[in-house]
Parts: structure tokens; sequence; C-alpha cells
């Protein structure tokens, strides 16, 4: 591994962020990806490109599917879910990502509703979503939810994950409230990025419960990390 290469690997790791090392077998030639960014000796197709990005996401590492020279060791982080807003389904789904393997983070500038009392063991932000975000530095292994169906509080967090590389973008609300989302965050300038919330949040499992709601929440992001959005 080339010493520039290796640095940007080092800084990646110190700062939390996933990365992955592509090296092409035959030569020895490498690529770095850091989830957004690339940067080495091989011209990888855009196909290439995206399946390595979905094993950096799933956190595996091996030889790149359909190829035979081209090995990805992926340096992944534990999966991160960023929950915005302290409601009833996030109180089950903190604990049912938790016990899946995730690093839970719930965020909610109203300290009512992010209390200790309600969220045991679960790290809360009480800062502006925009904020918050903005120093958790959301990278390619993080999933982010919008459950408080406040525009004042899910747009600006929607805004942040549109312009990030997080591999799950959810947001809580009908097919109505949606479309006046949309309508907001293409007036904002992401009218081409849009189509990456999934809404209504979740698979449509059915149940309407809060607890219901929080495993089609979970299923749906588990779905999307190990097979992608084609899923």
């Amino acid at each position: 591994m080339k010493r520039a290469l290796y640095e940007r690997l080092q800084a990646a790791t110190a700062a939390g962020t996933s990365s992955a090392v592509v090296t092409r077998l035959t030569d020895g030639a490498q690529d770095f990806f850091d989830g957004e960014r690339w940067e080495g000796a091989i011209d990888l197709a855009d196909a290439q490109r995206a399946a390595v990005r979905r094993m950096l996401v799933a956190g595996r590492s091996g030889i790149l599917p359909g190829e035979q020279d081209l090995f990805i060791r992926s340096y992944a982080r534990a999966p991160r879910l960023i929950v915005v807003g302290a409601a009833h389904i996030s109180q089950f789904l903190a604990p049912m990502a938790t016990l899946a393997g995730f690093e839970v983070i719930v965020i909610d500038p109203r300290r009512a509703f992010a209390s200790a009392e309600r969220f045991p063991g679960v790290t809360l932000v009480d800062e502006w979503p925009d904020e918050a975000l903005a120093r958790l530095k959301l990278d390619a292994t993080t999933a982010v939810v919008t459950l408080t169906h406040d525009p004042k509080l899910d747009d600006p967090a929607l805004i942040a994950a549109l312009q990030s590389p997080v591999f799950y973008i959810g947001a809580l609300g009908s097919t109505r409230t949606h479309a006046k989302r949309v309508a907001r965050l293409t007036e904002a300038g992401l009218g081409d990025k849009v189509a990456r919330i999934h809404s209504p949040v979740g698979l449509d499992l059915g149940g309407r419960a809060p607890c219901e709601i929080a495993v089609s929440i979970l299923s749906e992001v588990i779905q999307v990390r190990y097979r992608g959005e084609a899923a």
C-alpha cells in the first residue's frame, strides 16, 4: 500500500469514517474509497464502484462479485442508525436496532421527549438536527430516519442526509405529507436527490402499532443495507 493511500486510510479510521481499499490482484494497483470519494490508480467502471459501495455498507470483504482480480477490504465501523425525533416509535426502534447490532443515536432538541427515562442506554442528542448531523459526520454505513412529523426538525435532517453518502434515508408520513415534503426539498435545490427518501418509511408489513412500525422500519434498513436500493 502506497504511503499516501495508507495515510488516507488512517485518517478515515481516526475520524470514525468507514472506508474500503480495492486491490487489483494482477498488479497490486489500489483504490481508496471513503464512501463518497475515490482515490487511486484503478479506473473502475460505475457498476464496479457501486458494487464496492454495497460491500462497504454491508461491512463485507472479499473478491468483488462478478470479478476475478479485484479484492475489497472493508474497514467499516458498526452500522449506525440515527433517529430524529424521540417519538413513541423511536422508543421501540432504538432497543430493537441496538439488539440488531446498530449504534443508535436519537436526536431531539425537545428534552422532555429525549430523556434517559424514555430511552435507557441510548445515546441522546438535544441539539437541532442539522447541527447534530454536521457534528456526527454522516458516512456510508449510516442510516437516518426522521419521525417527528415536524418540518422544522425533519427537513434540516433530510437536507443533511441527502447531501451525504448515508445508505438509507427514511421519513415518517403519509403520501400527502411526503408530497409536501418533496416540494419543500425541491425548492431547497434537492429535487434530484429526493428519490432517495423511503416514505412512507418501512416495509409494508400491515402493522399500525408503534412497535409494529418500528419492526417495519428496522426491516427495511437491514434489507437496504444488504441488498441495496434495488431490493
